[in-house]
């Protein structure tokens, strides 16, 4: 973790003042590593009647096939109860289910227990949402897409669609500006923050520019590859994981080679695959562990989850093969991350002086986005 030489950093929390819980699905099915998996399930679901419909549509006290829900913002689903149903799956989207795991969603609000509305309707192509993990190496993971991990906060970078109205506390990017002589973007903040906050969620600041440059190129860096947005990560030749032997259709065994950097699915074999990418952690979770369990592990019989491709599909190797990349770039990060040593601090004292701080309570509630009808239970439109 960087190096502080002071204590009175600001709390993430008053920075970023707008946080939203967790989505909460409530259950495991309406999400896998695949579209096609989903668009089963749904079919599955709706082909069944009476009580099969029901276990099979797993409900609890916050959601069942008879709850009255509203459309999610943003998505084109029916509104009619579940128990009687018809009609297409809705068009998975893409969603951050585990750390660094990208997987689908059906974007039903009938089918999740708290579906948090109000980070759907800041959700679009400049949005970026920032996820407390508890890690004391990374705090924080970005996310292009909509988090239901069962973690801490979630905090959009932005209050409104289009990126704008960034969830800083107000007057923060003017008193930045003035302390270091050139106005940072939000952008820059979330690098700002990515690269220096501590395990207990404060973020020291500095008002010396060539330390927030150091600082911001780091996160920028680390932003970058959470994302992967543009240019893929890469690499250097000679280090890039390659498929050594073809992975079986349905691998079951997992074994890693450290002297040899090998990671085998049974008779596939993939490498190199460096040990800092295979020991990379986020919350005592072993990172690739995790991302191989939920497409290998066998999932009971007769239930929803149970329907899932019937081989490896070839995209799962794509994206294996470049989530080692990123792991393997973001612990050469790391030591950037702790080499950052703090100096000329913008404390939290600092900011209450010059009324940044406390955020004003408006700031840690949703802003007013509703700019167009969004369908109420049995299609009944919700008023604005």
């Amino acid at each position: 973790m960087p190096c502080v030489t002071h204590d009175d950093a600001p709390l993430l929390a008053d920075l970023m003042p707008w946080s939203v819980a967790p989505l909460r699905p409530g259950r495991a099915w309406p999400s896998a590593p695949d579209a096609a998996s989903l668009r089963a399930r749904w079919d599955a679901l709706l082909k069944a009647e009476g009580p099969d419909r029901e276990r099979l549509f797993e409900p609890t006290r916050a959601r069942t096939l008879r709850s009255a829900v509203a459309q999610l913002p943003g998505q084109s689903t029916g509104t009619e109860r579940l128990a009687r149903a018809e009609g297409r799956c809705a068009e998975p989207v893409r969603v951050l289910a585990a750390a660094f795991d990208e997987q689908w969603l059906i974007p039903d609000h009938r089918l999740l227990d708290a579906a948090r509305p109000e980070l759907w309707r800041v959700a679009d192509a400049r949005q970026v949402f920032t996820v407390e993990t508890g890690d004391a190496d990374g705090p924080l993971l970005a996310t292009p897409h909509l988090p239901v991990l069962r973690t801490g906060r979630v905090r959009p970078l932005y209050r409104r669609p289009g990126g704008t109205e960034p969830n800083l506390s107000p007057g923060l990017l003017d008193h930045l500006s003035a302390r270091l002589g050139a106005r940072p973007s939000a952008p820059d903040v979330l690098a700002w923050i990515l690269a220096t906050v501590r395990p207990d969620l404060t973020v020291p600041l500095t008002e010396d520019p060539g330390l927030w440059a150091a600082g911001v190129d780091v996160g920028r860096r680390t932003l970058w590859l959470m994302l992967r947005d543009g240019e893929r990560p890469k690499l250097p030749g000679g280090r890039r994981p390659y498929v050594r032997a073809p992975l079986p259709s349905r691998p079951a065994g997992l074994h890693y080679d450290r002297d040899e950097e090998t990671l085998h699915l049974d008779e596939g074999r993939i490498s190199p695959v460096p040990p800092a990418a295979w020991d990379y952690e986020v919350a005592g979770t072993r990172v690739l562990e995790s991302w191989l369990a939920v497409r290998t592990a066998p999932a009971e019989p007769g239930t929803l989850t149970a329907i899932r491709p019937a081989a490896w599909p070839q995209t799962w190797t794509s994206e294996l093969l470049e989530l080692i990349t990123v792991l393997a770039l973001l612990a050469e990060v790391r030591p950037l991350r702790a080499g950052l040593e703090m100096r000329s601090p913008v404390t939290a004292a600092e900011l209450r002086q010059a009324g940044v701080l406390p955020a004003p309570e408006a700031s840690r509630r949703p802003a007013s986005v509703l700019d167009h009808h969004e369908e109420g239970p049995e299609g009944q439109f919700a008023l604005l």
